[in-house]
């Protein structure tokens, strides 16, 4: 099957930076979009980043020109470089990937997977 690991979560002050990481693993014959969504304590999960097959990226518009999400598709990896992080960028985030697959019956499938999810926590 396929596998979403993040990495790279942590605490850090007001104003520092976090880079996170993203690699899906497994039967991949193909990954379209990749993406990051954060999910705060009491608030629904949102968008932060995307970026598609072709490079074409999509930002929250409270992360736009501080964060920055790119990709290593020869590493299905997806990443999100984090700057002047603000105390309500704190949230678990997440990385998903919309991907073709061999699944368990031998047949290529399309379907979206989600990581484990990584803490980031913003405070002084």
């Amino acid at each position: 099957q396929v596998q979403l690991v993040e990495s790279g979560g942590g605490l850090v002050r007001p104003g520092g930076s976090l880079r996170l990481s993203c690699v899906a693993s497994g039967s991949i014959f193909r990954i379209n979009a990749m993406g990051w969504y954060r999910q705060a304590p009491g608030k629904e999960r949102e968008l932060v980043a995307a970026i598609d097959s072709g490079g074409d990226i999509n930002y929250a518009d409270s992360v736009k020109v501080r964060f920055t999400i790119s990709r290593d598709n020869a590493r299905n990896t997806v990443y999100l470089q984090m700057n002047s992080l603000k105390p309500e960028d704190t949230a678990v985030y997440y990385c998903n990937a919309d991907l073709s697959f061999l699944a368990s019956d031998y047949v290529r499938r399309q379907n979206t997977f989600w990581g484990q999810g990584t803490q980031v926590t913003v405070s002084s």
